[in-house]
């Protein structure tokens, strides 16, 4: 097995290796690169990414939680629509979904509010109004995403130890206050992190959404000029510097939240403790008469 310093040695010339090859190889084409990396449709495109993966998660976020709770209900009925979403969402690809909620206004041409089973409709909308490319592809992209999630907030709420909610109610809590105060702050320190990952997922997800059709998001708005001057290369470079930039400072905020959710939970050193030699097993700044009731104690132990 190579030494820690030799093999730091390796692989750091082979880091060395692939960034010199990045930088001299003339089929990247970096001037192109730096020339659209600020473009305004790059931009443009930028912006439309991080609305579809903000609006999304929230979404996908409360409809989550609403599920998790559902599959932990008394209710046979709860539970079971609670499986049968996660089950749906999760076993189909996102881009089918996203393809069938394009087609939304072709398989459902109105949208309309009466009483059930009957001809009588109090009020009725056309699809196509509703049911816009933006709207599509938020809906798409959450209710998918909140299968997942769904999964992860049961994690979290199972983790927490049931003996705090029940000494909560003893306290004469309602269950929806035991949740909000007692379990979800506890179960957020196991939830934070893969929603964090999931997060960093629907940023990239948010590629696919072309099969809505919506066609003002990062990865268009590169294709498109890529499309436009033959150079796909320098165009994926683009979209893929944009990626990492918005990835590296979600990370930074993923890490910030579990450290403040972390709080209580997180190790600390065990600082060394000073004995006093004059009087052994205490430790200094201990008054003696507290050394002299110990003793007393333990000899009417002894003597009992």
């Amino acid at each position: 097995m190579l030494p820690p310093v030799v093999a730091g040695i390796i692989v750091a010339l082979l880091a060395l290796m692939l960034v010199q090859g990045l930088v001299t190889n003339p089929r990247f084409e970096w001037n192109v690169v730096w020339k659209y990396l600020f473009n305004e449709n790059v931009l443009n495109g930028i912006g439309w990414t991080l609305i579809l993966t903000v609006a999304s998660m929230i979404i996908a976020t409360i409809l989550a939680v609403v599920l998790a709770v559902m599959r932990s209900s008394t209710n046979v009925v709860l539970r079971g629509v609670s499986w049968f979403w996660i089950w749906f969402f999760r076993g189909t690809p996102v881009y089918t979904q996203l393809v069938f909620w394009g087609l939304f206004s072709v398989l459902i041409p109105r949208l309309s509010l009466g009483i059930p089973f009957t001809s009588v409709e109090f009020w009725s909308v056309d699809s196509q109004t509703v049911m816009t490319a933006t709207v599509a592809a938020i809906l798409g992209l959450a209710l998918n995403e909140s299968a997942y999630l769904a999964e992860i907030v049961r994690a979290g709420l199972e983790a927490v130890d049931p003996g705090q909610g029940e000494a909560a109610q003893a306290l004469g809590m309602r269950r929806g206050l035991i949740m909000r105060r007692i379990v979800l702050p506890q179960a957020m320190r196991i939830i934070v992190p893969p929603v964090g990952n999931e997060t960093i997922g629907m940023l990239k997800t948010t590629s696919l959404v072309l099969a809505v059709p919506f066609t003002l998001d990062l990865q268009f708005a590169t294709n498109a000029i890529a499309n436009r001057i033959y150079k796909p290369i320098p165009l994926l470079l683009v979209a893929c510097i944009w990626y990492l930039v918005i990835t590296t400072i979600l990370m930074i905020v993923q890490s910030r939240l579990e450290k403040y959710f972390g709080k209580g939970f997180e190790q600390r050193a065990i600082a060394a403790v000073e004995v006093d030699p004059h009087f052994p097993g205490k430790t200094s700044g201990d008054l003696k008469n507290e050394v002299d009731k110990v003793n007393q104690t333990n000899w009417v132990g002894l003597n009992a």
